[in-house]
């Protein structure tokens, strides 16, 4: 779908409207260059296009596309094919959502060609109409306006991505157990986040070489350079923070499940001391209950029945007592060791 189609010359635009492709094709011929705007094209479309302006069949299958990471192409015609990844963060969801836009630099002409979300470039189409010095300089100036839109809008996305991180922090660092998969699909989003922004350096870093774009725009495109280059550092610096989060949360889960394997040997040890006790007493219990008549003979009186009842059930209980306490003083327990996980570290020993 054709969304805006606009002649420039001298810094402003020629008319009202978007205007047909092939009226768009006879401008370029007129002097000054043409932005054409296309939101995710059929395919009938694209071969429109490319049948129009004379694009190169591969340039027009790449923008088809959808790639993992920003490139530059050149071809033979002069046309060159930028394609670069657009952002934005769903807090909800906590995942990055991202689209695409291809453009076809000539001298006289710029067709972008946007797929998914986060692509929109009316703001960009705006703020260069509104700056005639730059448009001047013709089609490159389309650069970076669209160049600015999209590094400013990967700061909002750096900054939730942090506000999360922030959070798993407070609480794998407290010594609770965050959620290890919150934290693991963090890191991919952090990590495809990365493939997007990083290669974009080289492709700005082109622009800055000598002959690449007019002089008058270089300073705006090392400025776009420069905020590309510090959201780059700290996407990269947070993927390795949210890899020193997993292991610690790691190192904390081990942790706790020690003391629930201790607490369990506990009780474990609690449930073997008690059965101990009562099993020489129901040896007592059930041999004086066998109905033998040398039994039944010689306990005539209540004396008798403490002596060799009562007297039968403390004995064994006492010298398991005393079997216990030797154990427990050859044997004494080791003591506590308390651990506290502190932020970088990933082993909990130290």
């Amino acid at each position: 779908m054709i969304v805006d189609c606009a002649h420039y010359q001298d810094g402003r635009r020629q008319h009202e409207g978007a205007m047909p492709l092939e009226q768009a094709a006879a401008h370029c011929k007129l002097g000054g260059f043409v932005w054409l705007g296309v939101f995710e094209p059929s395919p009938e479309e694209l071969t429109r296009v490319r049948e129009v302006f004379g694009l190169h069949e591969l340039a027009v299958e790449d923008a088809r596309t959808f790639h993992l990471r920003p490139k530059a192409e050149q071809y033979e015609d002069g046309t060159e094919l930028i394609i670069l990844r657009t952002a934005r963060y769903d807090d909800e969801r906590e995942e990055i959502d991202t689209g695409e836009i291809s453009i076809f630099l000539a001298e006289h002409f710029v067709i972008t060609v946007r797929q998914g979300i986060a692509s929109e470039l009316h703001g960009a189409r705006s703020r260069l109409e509104s700056r005639p010095e730059l448009l001047k300089a013709g089609s490159a100036s389309t650069l970076w306006a669209i160049f600015d839109q999209v590094v400013d809008s990967y700061a909002p996305v750096v900054e939730e991505l942090e506000r999360d991180i922030e959070q798993i922090e407070a609480t794998v660092f407290s010594g609770a157990v965050a959620p290890t998969q919150r934290i693991y699909f963090l890191r991919r989003e952090a990590t495809d986040f990365y493939r997007a922004v990083h290669p974009l350096l080289a492709v700005l870093g082109r622009r800055l070489q000598p002959g690449r774009a007019p002089a008058a725009l270089h300073p705006y495109i090392r400025d776009v350079h420069d905020h590309l280059l510090l959201v780059n550092e700290e996407v990269a610096a947070q993927r390795d923070l949210l890899t020193t989060v997993l292991e610690a949360n790691i190192a904390v889960i081990s942790v706790e499940q020690n003391k629930i394997n201790l607490r369990q040997s506990a009780t474990m040890e609690r449930l073997t001391i008690l059965a101990s006790v009562f099993l020489p007493l129901s040896f007592v219990v059930g041999f004086f209950g066998q109905n033998f008549g040398w039994l039944v003979g010689h306990i005539s009186g209540f004396p008798a029945f403490l002596v060799l009842t009562v007297a039968g059930m403390l004995l064994p209980c006492l010298m398991l007592y005393a079997w216990l306490r030797r154990r427990s003083r050859a044997h004494p327990p080791a003591p506590e060791v308390t651990t506290t996980v502190r932020r970088g570290a990933t082993d909990p020993t130290k």
